[in-house]
């Protein structure tokens, strides 16, 4: 790590004078995507497994069977976070490494996994932010029915349980669930992700038992805690504006915000379902499978949420043929592209104003809920040098340009508390596999060496520059 960032991205503020001193830093990973040995220490199959060794689910027929090794390398990757200087690690336990088939009592092996990392996360000065699903569940269950089924919700919350014991005496921040919308709807309606169903009454159903194993969870841990801890879960979200301010557009961007926002927020925060999105799901023959108790439940108060944020956009109501709504009746929602914004690898528009509206939004619908930005980065093509190093003024410039935005968004009163960037390590990107590069550190996965990108290094010394910065100096 000797070679020297570019001072700060061009064109883009300082936004450090707008950031108080206990801001967090950090970055984020998940257990599917570095860990890889995946039958090692009892760990049982997930659903993320089936589906990647099913032929033409996954890029380039990729698995994360070795992934980025972490399993076995973790000790040095801890290191380089701490070379990093980020004072946050998010990572998140498989929940088969633990309860192989989702059920019974814990796999010591796999816990002790867990224990080894947070001790050694907290040697180096980093606090650990555990996230218990980052979609892994485990296959058995998925067999059972998955989570359109009420019992995966319970199982969630016992799992939950088995970790916390394990890990609660020195783990502070807890989320329940990463990113429930990408297991809801494209992992039981799209199939565009495990475990690849197509039915959207399931991944309505899907919807609420992921929020009812939340708020079960969430119950369980405040009621066996015997240390203080700050709970919360992950949501990515986006504000769905309309591309023309026409009645099909409107329809169309509050369907998608339904879906996208409200349908989780205010169940959430309100310990309600907004009556156009039930009334959306019934049109297509779904309904949320609520039960007396259950919104209660789901409204446990939470104390800080977590916000992945990626890309902006405009949708439209009218679809490629003119048609103002599907055949079933709800509004079309068609994505618009703004040919003027830049595109990442994912192709993704980049659109950090989009970011300071969509924190300004949460925080004026529902207020007194502290946020922390959980997953925010960005995928270019790298092209490393002979020594594996690489010059990524993208990434860089990304990341300078939304922790601007998240500074802005401060300053019109969004209580943001801290910032992870996505992702520290190169890895497996789901249904991309590891052709889309995200990573702060280069990995060959030849080799598994890491090399710290340009990125990276800038990352690093604006860390450096917040600590020293008149508000920590005073």
């Amino acid at each position: 790590m000797d070679r020297e960032p570019n001072p700060v991205a061009a064109g883009s503020p300082d936004p450090l004078a707008a950031l108080p001193a206990d801001f967090r830093w950090g970055v984020a990973t998940s257990a599917y995507q570095i860990e890889g040995a995946v039958t090692e220490d009892g760990r049982g199959p997930s659903i993320w497994d089936t589906y990647a060794h099913t032929p033409g689910m996954v890029d380039n027929g990729d698995h994360a069977d070795t992934a980025c090794d972490h399993y076995h390398r973790m000790p040095a990757d801890v290191a380089l976070l701490a070379d990093l200087g980020v004072d946050t690690y998010r990572f998140s336990v498989a929940w088969p490494r633990v309860q192989p088939t989702g059920r019974g009592p814990a796999n010591q092996a796999g816990l002790a996994f867990y224990d080894r990392l947070v001790d050694e996360l907290l040697g180096h000065g980093i606090d650990p932010w555990l996230t218990l699903y980052h979609w892994d569940l485990p296959q058995e269950l998925e067999d059972a029915g998955g989570w359109p089924e009420r019992d995966t919700a319970h199982r969630f919350a016992d799992y939950a349980q088995l970790v916390h014991a394990k890990l609660g005496d020195r783990v502070r921040h807890w989320s329940t669930l990463n990113e429930p919308w990408c297991s809801s709807v494209l992992g039981y309606f799209e199939g565009r992700q495990a475990p690849g169903r197509r039915s959207f009454p399931d991944a309505v159903r899907a919807i609420h038992h992921l929020l009812l194993g939340h708020g079960l969870a969430a119950i369980a841990l405040r009621e066996s805690a015997t240390a203080p801890l700050e709970l919360g879960i992950t949501l990515n979200m986006a504000l769905n504006l309309p591309a023309e301010d026409t009645p099909a557009d409107r329809a169309a961007s509050r369907f998608a915000d339904g879906l996208a926002v409200r349908v989780w927020m205010d169940a959430l925060r309100l310990g309600r379902y907004p009556q156009d999105v039930v009334d959306d799901f019934a049109i297509r023959g779904a309904a949320l499978p609520v039960l007396d108790g259950d919104l209660d439940v789901i409204s446990t108060p939470i104390d800080v949420l977590g916000v992945n944020y990626y890309f902006g956009g405009l949708v439209s109501g009218v679809d490629e043929s003119g048609a103002l709504a599907g055949p079933d009746g709800v509004p079309v929602v068609r994505e618009v592209a703004r040919p003027h914004l830049p595109r990442t690898h994912m192709d993704w528009e980049i659109d950090a104003p989009g970011f300071t509206d969509l924190l300004v939004r949460l925080s004026a619908d529902y207020p007194g809920l502290p946020m922390v930005i959980t997953e925010n980065g960005s995928a270019f093509v790298d092209t490393p040098d002979a020594d594996g190093f690489v010059d990524d003024p993208d990434r860089e410039a990304y990341l300078a340009d939304h922790i601007a935005a998240v500074a802005e968004a401060r300053a019109k009163g969004a209580d943001v508390r801290g910032y992870l960037a996505w992702s520290f390590l190169d890895n497996f990107e789901w249904s991309y596999g590891y052709d889309k590069r995200f990573g702060l550190v280069r990995v060959d996965y030849d080799t598994q060496k890491r090399t710290v990108k340009r990125s990276g290094l800038w990352y690093r010394d604006l860390i450096a520059r917040a600590r020293s910065a008149p508000q920590h100096r005073a």
